[in-house]
């Protein structure tokens, strides 16, 4: 009975000291009750601060991965380097050297009368352009990029590039030269148009003119805007256009007139060539000749290319083919380009009996064209 007392009053104990931790408890202040949920707030709060400067971090490091690469520095006296600006200011007879990073560079650059003061050097980490005694016909924009090879295939780096315009102003020659004397403009409704009024100086005020009647073309900015790198532009072209016009440079009352434009109102041809075929007779005796002429009208500005498949070709038969082509002007006020060519065949056989073929091509696209040449023997 003894050991029985003993068991119940330990059993008795443990459940009273049990039941005063629980009443512990319930008798939390509301103070610790708010300072418990702080910490736990703040535990909470730390990880996903930490989790989100981690999300920073990456996002920065594939930002910095797919942001462009500028590579491009300027030479400057007593081996300086800079970044160049995004437009230079020189004057003739200067030189200047850029310089791009990489060991794999390609370039772009205005089209040279001299390309003996041109030089482009690639080092092992950087390639050089080097252009002395500059000249108002440099004006424009110099590019570099890296290069991506497979093989003999090489592709522009997106991620690696560089670019700068300069103007190398000279005081007597305002506007850029053009290679022609008169250059042909075409004018399409659904594209704007460029007249390449550029200057050598962009504190050069230009104007548009228009040759007959003679009167100044206004540019508002909207209609027609003038930039000193492109010329001026035509936003919205239209047929009342059409004509001759120059530019007027004014530097410090210093007056400069371009070369002059001609401006055609161009029918918008979006695909191949359109081509027909006929031959100076469909019926031939032995002796005789034949020409076949492939015609064919597009863009105005789109050369087309033919190409001819005839009977007595495999066997080396001797043709004379000739092209040619000319801009006509439509009844509606549009220009196109009909381009031909002739295929002549003199002292007729009987190897030359059957179907001619034409093709006619341009970067639309191309067109093939059939006609036959019969004999009656």
């Amino acid at each position: 009975m003894k050991f029985y007392a003993v068991l119940l009053f330990a059993f008795f104990t443990v459940l009273l000291l049990q039941m005063g931790d629980c009443q512990k408890k319930e008798k939390r202040t509301p103070q610790q009750i708010k300072k418990n949920k702080q910490n736990k707030i703040r535990v909470v709060n730390r990880n996903n601060a930490a989790r989100g400067r981690k999300l920073k971090k990456e996002r920065l490091f594939l930002d910095r991965d797919l942001k462009p690469t500028f590579i491009m520095t300027q030479v400057l006296d007593k081996g300086r380097f800079q970044k160049p600006k995004e437009t230079l200011n020189l004057t003739v007879g200067q030189s200047i050297e850029l310089r791009c990073k990489g060991d794999n560079i390609g370039w772009a650059y205005p089209s040279y009368q001299n390309i003996s003061r041109l030089s482009i050097i690639q080092h092992q980490k950087y390639s050089q352009l080097r252009l002395d005694n500059a000249r108002t016909t440099d004006t424009g924009e110099y590019s570099c990029w890296g290069r991506l090879c497979d093989g003999p295939e090489c592709s522009k780096d997106d991620l690696k590039m560089g670019q700068t315009y300069i103007f190398f102003t000279d005081p007597a020659e305002l506007f850029v030269p053009s290679i022609n004397y008169f250059d042909i403009i075409y004018l399409r409704s659904d594209q704007p148009a460029i007249i390449p009024c550029r200057v050598s100086t962009p504190l050069a005020h230009v104007t548009l003119h228009r040759e007959f009647p003679p009167q100044e073309i206004p540019a508002n900015g909207s209609l027609i805007s003038y930039d000193a790198k492109k010329g001026f532009i035509i936003h919205r072209p239209n047929l009342e256009q059409k004509g001759v016009l120059h530019c007027v440079a004014n530097l410090k009352g210093t007056l400069q007139t371009s070369s002059n434009y001609l401006l055609l109102y161009a029918e918008a041809f979006r695909g191949p060539p359109s081509a027909t075929i006929e031959a100076s007779s469909n019926t031939v005796s032995g002796g005789e000749h034949v020409n076949v002429t492939c015609t064919a009208l597009g863009n105005p500005d789109l050369l087309v290319d033919f190409t001819w498949k005839y009977p007595g070709q495999q066997d080396e038969r001797p043709v004379i083919i000739t092209n040619s082509w000319r801009l006509i002007d439509q009844q509606n006020g549009h220009t196109i380009r009909l381009s031909k060519s002739m295929l002549y065949i003199d002292d007729i056989e009987i190897i030359d009996v059957g179907d001619y073929i034409c093709t006619a091509q341009n970067v639309m696209g191309d067109t093939t064209v059939a006609t036959a040449v019969f004999s009656p023997w």
